[in-house]
C-alpha cells in the first residue's frame, strides 16, 4: 500500500453506507422479443436520484429482519438470513411503491388483486400478509448483484440488486408519492432512450441494464443466478473525463488508477490521455505519456518519474527519441535525473535514453547512467540496446534525501521478467508497493509475445515470479508502460496477474484445439480459430503470439523435454 505521506490528497472519510435492497421484476416480452424489466420514475424532489428511472426498492427496516417475519416467509435452503432479510425488504418495497405483491397462499396460489386491495401500503406489511394467510415468496427472489454507493456521494447505500419473475395477473400501480410512471422496458431500449436524453438513469442502473442486455429471456437470467452468488460486486469510482464526471466499475480500465490517486473517492483526477504535461499519481510518482499512440502502443508509451525534489528522480522508460517528450520529462524532474532505466529494448521504450542522458549533461547535471539489460542476439534490428550498466535480478536502486518530515527513501527492486522480450525487466517500488510492469502486463490488452526474442514459457514463468514478489511486498497496484494503473485494495495486483495468466492459458487451449482440428493447417489457418474473438485486422499481429503458444505446446509434448 502506498505510504500516506505520498498520497496527493488529504484523507477524507466517505459517508457511512445505509443498508437497502432493490428488486428487478422481469417478464418475457411478447413475440419472443427477449424480456422486459419493470422500472419507475423517482420523484423530482427525492433526496436520492431525483427524477431517475430506477428499480423498486428502498431501505431495510428492523421488521424485515425480525424472527417473526422470517418465520412467515418461504425460503430456499441455501438462502442465508441476511439474504432473506434483503429479499423481504425488496418484496415490501415493491408492494409499497408499486403494489406488486410477491406472496403466496398456503395452497401455493400467488396473491391476487383481492389480496393487494386488502393490504394497506402505509401499515406494517408483513403482519398484514400473515393475517391474510400469505407467506412472502422470498424463495423466488435471487441475488443478481451487489452495489455499494460511490465514495463521493453524500448519501450512500449498500444494496443487493435482487431479481424475480413478475407474478402473473398483477399490474404495477405507482404510489404517486415516491414513485411515478411504472413502465415495462427491454434493457436495450432503456439504454437507447437514456442515450437520447429521454430516460434519465444513474450509473448502477445503467451498468446493470448493460449486463442484462446480454441475456435472451427471463429464465436465462434466473438460471444465471441460481447458485446464490452475485454476478458482480461493485463500489464504483469516479474521475474527470473531457471535463465531466465519469464513473467506472472494478473491471473497467481507469478504476485502478482512481483507487491509487483518489483512494477516498475525491473526483479530481483527470483521465484524458495527453502528452503535454506529466500526470501526478503520487507525490513521488509522475507519468508522462509519449506522443506515439497506435495499435501497438495504445494511448502511447508511459514514461515514469520516481522520486521527489529531495531525492532526485529515476526515469523509467524514456520512450522514443522524441525531443519534445524528453524535454518535458527532464523539466518535470527539475533537471535532477539520477538514473535512466529501460524495462526492455523495444523501439517505443529505449531510444530516448541516450538523448535524455545527453540533455542532462548539456544542462550541467551529473551524467545519469542508462540501466537495463542488453538486448539478446534474438532481438530484432530495431531493438538493439546496450546499457551503461547491466542490472542484476533482485538488485536494488535507491534514492535517498532529507525532507521536512525526515529522511526519505525510494527503493526500486529489479525483477528479470523475460517473455515479451529476452531482456525485459520490471521494477518494484518497495516502500509504496507499486509494480512498474513495462510491457509484461498492460491495461486493456495483452502484450505480444514475438519469437524468437519472445518466449511464452518464459512469459508465464515471469508472471509467477511477479506474483511471488507482489505477495512478499503487499503490492496492490501495477503501473504499465501502456494504459492506466491496474489494481486496488480488493482487485489488486495479484488478481490482475491471475486473470492474465488464466487468459493466456485459455488462449493456449484454443490454439491446441485449432492444431488438433486442423493438423495440417498453417499458422494463418490456426489464428482464425484460436483468435476468432479478435478483429481480423489484428490477426497478423496475433499470429506472432500464436507461434509462441505453438512453440510452448510442442515443448510440452512427450519426447520434447
Amino acid at each position: 500500500m502506498p505510504r500516506t505521506t505520498q498520497q496527493l490528497h488529504l484523507h477524507r472519510e466517505p459517508v457511512a453506507t445505509r443498508p437497502a435492497a432493490t428488486v428487478l421484476l422481469l417478464r418475457d416480452a411478447p413475440d419472443n422479443g427477449g424480456f422486459e424489466i419493470l422500472m419507475t420514475r423517482r420523484s423530482g424532489t427525492a433526496s436520492f436520484a431525483p427524477g431517475a428511472y430506477v428499480f423498486p426498492g428502498g431501505g431495510i427496516d428492523a421488521l424485515d429482519a425480525a424472527p417473526a417475519t422470517h418465520a412467515a416467509v418461504d425460503r430456499r435452503p441455501a438462502q442465508s438470513d441476511l439474504h432473506l432479510t434483503q429479499a423481504i425488504a425488496a418484496i415490501r418495497e415493491s408492494f409499497e411503491e408499486l403494489g406488486v405483491l410477491l406472496a403466496r397462499h398456503a395452497d401455493g396460489r400467488m396473491a391476487d388483486a383481492h389480496d393487494i386491495a386488502a393490504i394497506d401500503r402505509h401499515q406494517p406489511f408483513a403482519a398484514q400478509c400473515q393475517a391474510r394467510g400469505l407467506r412472502l415468496a422470498a424463495n423466488s427472489v435471487y441475488l443478481l448483484a451487489h452495489w455499494t454507493g460511490d465514495r463521493d456521494l453524500p448519501r450512500r447505500f449498500d444494496v443487493p440488486f435482487l431479481v424475480a419473475r413478475m407474478p402473473e395477473g398483477q399490474e404495477p400501480v405507482a404510489d404517486e408519492a415516491e414513485q411515478f410512471e411504472p413502465v415495462w422496458v427491454r434493457p436495450a431500449d432503456a439504454l437507447a432512450r437514456h442515450e437520447a436524453g429521454q430516460f434519465f438513469m444513474i450509473f448502477p442502473t445503467i451498468r446493470t441494464l448493460q449486463r442484462l442486455a446480454k441475456f435472451a429471456s427471463t429464465q436465462a437470467v434466473l438460471d444465471a443466478v441460481a447458485h446464490e452468488q452475485p454476478l458482480w460486486v461493485s463500489c464504483p469510482r469516479a474521475g474527470m473525463l473531457a471535463g465531466k464526471e465519469a464513473r467506472y466499475m472494478e473491471d473497467e480500465a481507469p478504476f485502478g488508477e482512481l483507487a491509487l490517486v483518489c483512494p477516498d473517492g475525491q473526483i479530481v483526477h483527470p483521465l484524458d490521455w495527453q502528452a503535454e504535461r506529466p500526470v501526478p499519481l503520487l507525490r513521488n510518482v509522475m507519468r508522462l505519456t509519449a506522443p506515439n499512440p497506435g495499435v501497438m502502443t495504445g494511448p502511447g508509451t508511459n514514461s515514469y518519474l520516481v522520486g521527489d525534489p529531495a531525492t532526485g528522480f529515476i526515469a523509467i522508460d524514456p520512450g522514443p527519441a522524441d525531443a519534445e517528450h524528453l524535454d518535458k520529462l527532464w523539466r518535470a524532474a527539475g533537471g535532477d535525473i539520477r538514473m535512466i532505466v529501460c524495462t526492455h529494448s523495444h523501439a517505443d521504450h529505449s531510444p530516448g535514453a541516450a538523448p535524455l542522458q545527453a540533455l542532462c549533461v548539456q544542462a550541467g547535471q551529473a551524467r545519469p547512467p542508462i540501466l537495463g539489460l542488453p538486448s539478446a542476439p534474438t532481438a530484432r534490428a530495431a531493438s538493439q540496446f546496450t546499457p551503461d550498466r547491466s542490472l542484476q535480478n533482485n538488485e536494488l536502486l535507491a534514492l535517498t534525501g532529507q525532507s521536512p518530515e525526515g529522511k526519505i527513501t525510494h527503493t526500486l527492486q529489479i525483477i528479470h521478467t523475460p517473455g515479451h522480450a529476452a531482456n525485459h525487466l520490471c521494477l518494484l517500488l518497495q516502500e509504496d508497493g507499486l509494480l512498474f510492469s513495462g510491457d509484461h502486463i498492460l491495461n486493456g490488452s495483452t502484450t505480444v509475445i514475438d519469437p524468437p526474442d519472445g518466449n511464452m514459457a518464459d512469459y508465464l514463468d515471469s508472471l509467477d515470479r511477479l506474483d511471488a514478489a507482489c505477495a512478499e511486498h503487499g503490492v496492490e497496484f501495477i503501473l504499465p508502460a501502456h494504459g492506466y494503473v491496474l489494481g486496488g485494495p480488493i482487485h489488486g495486483a495479484r488478481s490482475a496477474i491471475a486473470r492474465l495468466k488464466a487468459h493466456r492459458l485459455a488462449r493456449e487451449a484454443k490454439v491446441l484445439a485449432a492444431m488438433q482440428a486442423l493438423p495440417d493447417g498453417s499458422m494463418a489457418d490456426w489464428v482464425q480459430h484460436a483468435y476468432d474473438d479478435v478483429p481480423p485486422r489484428l490477426w497478423p499481429v496475433a499470429q506472432r503470439s500464436l507461434l509462441a503458444h505453438v512453440e510452448r505446446i510442442r515443448s510440452l509434448q512427450p519426447g520434447n523435454n
